[in-house]
């Protein structure tokens, strides 16, 4: 594994507890940073907590829904209370909300998947970025997806979700660019995670076929990407989508 330099840097993942959130911090960790995770699921979490802590990591854990406003910014002062500072951002919860033609989704669904994929992510960076703004240096990752790029069938509160979670990335960017902060996306292919339980057979065989590579992401490589955007070493793309879907998207 190739070393990423995130030593002395603080790093909030949402949807840490497990799936690619789990995956980044592990990788993050590795990398010398520390950890606060924010996730919904107060089991998995400590769960996930004692384990990193077991390898050595330096873990706060925050239990929220993401989409509460209040609870969003009690986290924030929560982890800049307990670690000081905060350094880095990664926008990584979310839900996919089924599958099913745009007219037969149900409206709370749409209404749902929207609120935790982009709401969510737009309420936890109004927290947490001026605190970056403060220090004049921060790292934003928002993991999007290929199906905001190219919009999925049967998913469209979930393609549109992370096409929106892209746009903010752009706006941010350049609002930020002067600052010292950056933001950018990734947007990958589907990764085996529990996210898949949320999907029929038929909607996994149809991203896995449009994969040139024949094969689904490894969370590991998602989490590769997304330590170095959040390094020192990425000092010059803001804005910017990555893609990491084995060929899929080329633009």
């Amino acid at each position: 594994m190739n070393q990423i330099d995130l030593a002395g840097r603080v790093a909030i993942i949402t949807g840490g507890a497990r799936g690619i959130g789990y995956a980044i911090a592990e990788r993050a960790a590795a990398s010398g940073a520390a950890l606060a995770l924010w996730d919904m699921d107060a089991a998995k979490l400590a769960e996930t907590k004692a384990m990193l802590e077991g390898k050595g990591a330096t873990v706060s854990s925050h239990a929220l829904d993401l989409t509460d406003q209040n609870a969003v910014d009690a986290a924030a002062a929560a982890t800049l209370q307990h670690h000081g500072r905060c350094d880095i951002l990664v926008n990584n919860a979310g839900i996919t909300g089924g599958n099913a033609p745009t007219w037969d989704l149900p409206v709370a669904e749409w209404r749902r998947v929207i609120e935790v994929n982009l709401i969510a992510p737009y309420l936890v960076c109004r927290a947490v970025i001026p605190a970056m703004i403060a220090s004049g240096y921060g790292r934003v990752v928002n993991i999007a997806s290929v199906a905001g790029k190219e919009g999925n069938p049967n998913a469209s509160h979930y393609s549109a979700s992370k096409a929106g979670l892209i746009g903010l990335t752009k706006s941010l960017g350049k609002e930020l660019a002067t600052k010292g902060v950056l933001v950018n996306a990734i947007a990958p292919a589907a990764a085996k995670t529990d996210l898949f339980a949320q999907m029929t057979e038929a909607q996994i065989a149809y991203m896995l076929s449009k994969i040139p590579m024949g094969r689904f992401v490894e969370t590991t490589e998602i989490a590769a990407m997304c330590c170095w955007l959040s390094s020192e070493d990425c000092s010059f793309a803001t804005g910017a989508v990555f893609d990491v879907t084995g060929g899929r998207a080329v633009y």
